[in-house]
């Protein structure tokens, strides 16, 4: 479904953090949020990937899994996850009508004026609600930005996660590592035990301060948990509670061993809660996990990724660098409003033969020409072109390589484009 009145009356609302008005909505709605047991995902980099690794090996394992994880690439339904597969239309519709009344019903008891909900918060609800009318056995819930004030943040996990941290969203989390740290660590919950992945010290000090205060046990890279790659590409895991080898993991890129070595830690905190977690449903699962726009190849010598802040670009780069480059290797990068986008370019330079700037129809993309002028000072060949419908066909045309990097938005209107055939007809030189 790619949209729906109310959510397009929402969708320009903006952004507005805090969990007071969605905790009081959900009460009102039955309190859907607290169905199921929840593995709750921060991160600025890799929760998606660690929500898919997470979700496939519970599915494996026999269990009715509900996620949901932001924002979505091509259709809504993305955002709401039965067992791994996007709900219905059907039931998206059913969902989003009867939290739509409720919201008016709760906004009047209320008094509260204006539009009652974000997009975001909208959304949760109507995942949350799914998930209960689906009878889910355990929810993994990825959240949207920051942790503390999160919409997200009212549920009562059994595990949290939290693979990466870096600088992302600095308007509203913090302009340096230690406060998005901050921000992120305030999922956690007395008690509740975590599991980070290889964070910088600065946040990894954040977390362990706040771990301590509420008596959370904490597991880490070193200390808790270790992983190791064969030359064969396999991986193997180990953690207090038991280790894994012989693993083949569904999703591209080095850096995916990190996430799926805080995904393994989160299963085997629950494995010692009582989840029955047989260690081939997890080798099968993380084999199988699979989650759209990451290193995604799309179409012969095309492909997309969600890179979209530096650290996300540095992994993109390390996985071009170990690829056959087929010049011209040609970058077609737009971002959205808001963000350094030299900063985020910088480290694919040295991978890619040139960089096209585009953009796709959502409403905080950057104008092409604006966005090359912004990058002008940078040392590479570059150019504007128009909307992505038109530069995507240019540039597949004359590149030996395309690669699509710098917003999930974009690698969702490449996809889209490439399902309808945009390319069926282009003659590459």
């Amino acid at each position: 479904m790619k949209g729906h009145p109310v959510l397009d009356q929402l969708a320009t609302a903006g952004v507005r953090l805090g969990i007071e008005r969605i905790g009081s909505f959900l009460l009102e709605l039955g309190e859907p949020h607290r169905v199921a047991p929840v593995v709750h995902v921060a991160g600025t980099n890799g929760k998606g990937s660690v929500c898919a690794f997470v979700t496939a090996a519970l599915v494996a394992a026999g269990y009715r899994v509900g996620t949901t994880i932001s924002p979505h690439l091509e259709e809504v339904n993305e955002r709401v996850l039965i067992d791994g597969a996007p709900v219905d239309d059907p039931t998206l519709v059913e969902a989003i009508e009867a939290v739509d009344r409720a919201r008016w019903e709760w906004a009047r008891k209320a008094g509260i004026s204006g539009i009652p909900l974000t997009y975001f918060e909208f959304l949760i609800a109507v995942a949350f609600w799914v998930f209960a009318r689906r009878r889910v056995e355990v929810m993994v819930v990825e959240v949207g930005m920051g942790g503390r004030l999160d919409a997200t943040n009212v549920v009562h996990p059994a595990v949290c996660a939290i693979p990466h941290i870096g600088l992302d969203h600095q308007a509203e989390l913090g302009a340096t590592i230690g406060l998005i740290a901050g921000e992120k660590a305030g999922i956690l919950k007395r008690g509740v035990p975590a599991v980070i992945g290889g964070l910088p010290t600065e946040a990894r000090e954040v977390f362990e301060a706040v771990a301590l205060r509420l008596g959370v046990p904490l597991w880490k890279p070193g200390a808790h948990l270790r992983r190791e790659q064969r030359r064969d590409g396999r991986w193997s895991f180990s953690t207090p509670a038991g280790g894994l080898a012989e693993v083949q993991l569904g999703l591209e890129g080095a850096h995916q061993g990190g996430n799926a070595l805080v995904a393994y830690g989160a299963l085997m905190l629950l494995r010692q809660q009582g989840f029955l977690l047989p260690d081939e449903a997890i080798r099968r699962g993380f084999s199988t996990a699979w989650i759209g726009g990451r290193l995604e190849t799309v179409a012969p010598d095309l492909l997309v990724d969600g890179a979209h802040n530096e650290d996300g670009a540095r992994a993109l780069a390390a996985y071009l660098q170990g690829r056959a480059r087929k010049s011209p290797r040609i970058l077609l990068f737009g971002m959205g409003e808001g963000r350094d986008a030299a900063a985020v370019l910088r480290p694919l330079l040295p991978v890619v033969d040139e960089v096209v700037t585009t953009a796709g129809s959502h409403f905080k993309a950057r104008d092409p020409m604006e966005l090359a002028s912004s990058l002008a000072d940078l040392d590479v060949v570059l150019s504007a072109a128009g909307p992505i419908e038109d530069a995507l066909p240019e540039v597949y045309a004359e590149a030996g390589e395309t690669v699509v990097a710098g917003s999930l938005y974009l690698v969702g209107a490449v996809k889209a484009l490439v399902r309808a055939g945009a390319l069926r007809d282009v003659t590459r030189g």
